[in-house]
């Protein structure tokens, strides 16, 4: 069977396209716009929250039917219109021009899948069936929301900023290596899952300086 290869897009600033204006839609928006893209919408009629976001200058919409010129200078695309035959004609034409294309409940007109994600902070956990079953992805997210809490991202930046010193000060490469394991250690992540992250400061700390020399 041939799998898939799993990316993470970094859309700041890049120009999206979504056909439709419905729930769908609106939550395609959102999760782009918590992305940073630049988000563009084109539907006859779209939903009021959407209509609102527009309104807050959040994403820009054309009023009207899909047409082939939408797919100007976009990088990705999301075709949730609801009709098959639009929806078919724009994985066609994004086809055409080699553009990254979802096609909501379509498979097969796809050809990349968005996973169910658990975020927490700079942390991201993808969950894909490669659209075969979104909501068995769904229920595996719901069942590692609950082992990775909010902690997480709070310790992740306090790692990241502890990971550049130790990158900067330490040239040695066995014991650069030997302290990036030490601030990831068992027991740090055992307690972080038990005890949330205010006990973990100090561990980092002290796992930090214990292997600064």
């Amino acid at each position: 069977m041939v799998t898939h290869y799993m990316v993470s897009l970094d859309l700041n600033n890049r120009k999206c396209l979504v056909v439709g204006g419905g729930k769908i839609a609106e939550r395609k928006v959102r999760s782009l716009l918590e992305c940073g893209a630049q988000v563009y919408v084109v539907s006859p009629e779209i939903i009021p929250s959407l209509l609102s976001m527009v309104a807050e200058g959040s994403l820009i919409y054309r009023r009207g039917s899909y047409k082939i010129s939408d797919l100007e200078d976009m990088f990705l695309v999301f075709g949730a219109t609801g009709k098959e035959e639009i929806n078919k004609q724009i994985a066609s034409d994004c086809a055409s021009r080699n553009l990254i294309v979802n096609i909501v409940d379509d498979p097969a007109k796809c050809n990349f899948y968005v996973p169910a994600v658990v975020r927490r902070g700079a942390l991201s956990i993808g969950i894909s069936t490669c659209g075969k079953s979104p909501l068995l992805a769904r229920k595996i997210r719901e069942e590692l929301e609950l082992v990775y809490g909010p902690q997480y991202g709070d310790f992740l930046e306090m790692l990241g900023a502890l990971r550049k010193k130790v990158i900067r000060d330490i040239s040695d490469p066995e014991r650069k290596k030997k302290k990036l394991e030490d601030l990831v250690s068992d027991e740090i992540l055992n307690m972080l899952k038990k005890g949330g992250f205010d006990p973990v400061k100090e561990m980092l700390l002290s796992a930090y300086n214990g292997s600064r020399s």
